[in-house]
């Protein structure tokens, strides 16, 4: 999903564990995130355990989420039958084809001044419409940083846990999987991978017609799209402009090259770039029927898990931009009206535990990287996660690069519209 991971998808998503050091060289210098994840942490009310975890006991919490994977969509399924057996309540999940869909639900409830007894109790989110519900009051909180499992986050190696898109969480939510953008492709068929925006172009030269990305605004197309937009704006002063608020003359100035280097690429894509894939499934399905040379996708481990699934061949390799790739955090949020909080809020403690944690991390079962420090953890709950490398899994994780501010989106969006229509 997930990803801005999350706008209509807030899916896939890239674990790697970084150093201090590392971290500010792999953010371009924007020295506030690291200030960020390292600083203090947001007030936040000290949580009740035991009242919450009785108070939870026989509801159910409507977990509104994207739907369209079936191995998620069975992972929740496990989910739900361990929080049955563990705390009594049940989980429902409402699957979603845009999340946009229950933060316009929350709008409208509070529009009509429902204010408890709401129909979404927690929702899979970042990005856009995290910026969009922390701003217009949607969200209950501050909560995250005060649950039980929180303690094993891993918000130094992995900042994005306290930052969403140059927005600072502050406990509204609550980080559940790590995503990176990354390529991958069949060995046989792409010996030399392309490392960048560049060498991408160069391929798609020398092979006109088996190159392309899905059309924007699908989360993975406009993804690609932040990733040559970060690739042309590596220094400081322009890492830092992405990082703001958009204004129509750092619009222009950051996008002028982005919009020139597609133009060239357009002619040498798919059908001439005439029309463009639906979504990142569609493209890795022609990239395994042998149409398109390439496939992405904002989880790292996507190639191994369809290899291990036998949907891809183990000759399939992943990699990412050797220089960075656009990364980030996706999260568990309650709405401010929620009807089953506690229940809420007991689901996403457990969801925040080694156990859920090292099972979605399991390329056999999702393949989503882990939020947590794995080296903190105690012996018996760090020997849940599997540390052997698989086939279709990446060797190496490139430095991971911060997203631009979520009001950079749309207008990027709009802008590919108007020159691809």
């Amino acid at each position: 999903m997930k990803t801005d991971q999350t706008r209509s998808t807030p899916l896939q998503p890239a674990g790697i564990r970084l150093s201090r050091r590392q971290t500010l060289i792999a953010l371009g210098g924007l020295a506030t995130l690291a200030t960020l994840a390292s600083g203090p942490l947001a007030a936040q009310a000290p949580l009740d355990w035991p009242a919450t975890l009785a108070a939870a006991r026989g509801q159910t919490v409507f977990f509104n989420a994207w739907g369209g994977s079936e191995r998620i969509n069975a992972y929740l399924q496990w989910a739900g039958a361990e929080l049955t057996q563990r705390h009594g309540l049940t989980l429902q999940h409402v699957k979603l084809t845009d999340t946009a869909d229950a933060v316009r639900r929350v709008r409208a409830e509070k529009a009509a001044g429902r204010t408890e007894g709401g129909s979404v109790d927690t929702i899979w989110i970042n990005g856009e419409n995290f910026l969009t519900m922390k701003r217009e009051g949607l969200l209950f909180g501050p909560f995250a940083e005060s649950l039980p499992g929180f303690q094993y986050v891993d918000v130094l190696g992995k900042p994005t846990t306290r930052i969403d898109s140059s927005e600072p969480v502050e406990g509204m939510q609550a980080p559940w999987g790590m995503a990176q953008f990354t390529w991958f492709a069949d060995s046989r068929r792409v010996p030399q991978p392309p490392r960048n925006m560049a060498e991408l172009l160069a391929l798609a030269k020398a092979q006109p017609g088996r190159i392309s990305y899905p059309r924007p605004p699908d989360f993975h197309g406009t993804t690609f799209l932040k990733q040559a937009l970060l690739e042309f704006n590596t220094s400081p002063a322009q890492r830092a402009a992405l990082s703001r608020p958009v204004t129509p003359e750092a619009f222009a100035q950051a996008t002028a090259p982005l919009w020139a280097w597609l133009a060239e690429l357009r002619p040498h894509l798919w059908r001439s770039g005439q029309q463009f894939p639906a979504s990142a499934a569609a493209i890795r399905q022609m990239m395994a029927d042998g149409e398109l040379l390439l496939a992405l996708t904002f989880n790292p481990n996507e190639a191994a898990n369809e290899v291990a699934a036998k949907r891809l061949p183990g000759s399939v390799v992943s990699w990412q931009p050797a220089a960075g790739s656009i990364g980030n955090t996706h999260f568990l949020a309650i709405p401010f009206n929620a009807r089953a909080r506690a229940g809420a809020l007991v689901f996403i403690d457990f969801m925040l535990s080694p156990l859920a944690q090292s099972r979605k991390a399991d390329i056999e079962i999702w393949g989503d990287p882990t939020v947590l420090a794995v080296d903190r953890l105690p012996a018996a709950e760090r020997a849940r996660f599997n540390a052997r490398r698989l086939p279709g899994q990446l060797e190496a994780t490139a430095p991971t690069w911060p997203e631009p501010h979520a009001s950079w989106v749309d207008p990027i969006e709009r802008e590919w519209l108007k020159l691809h229509s």
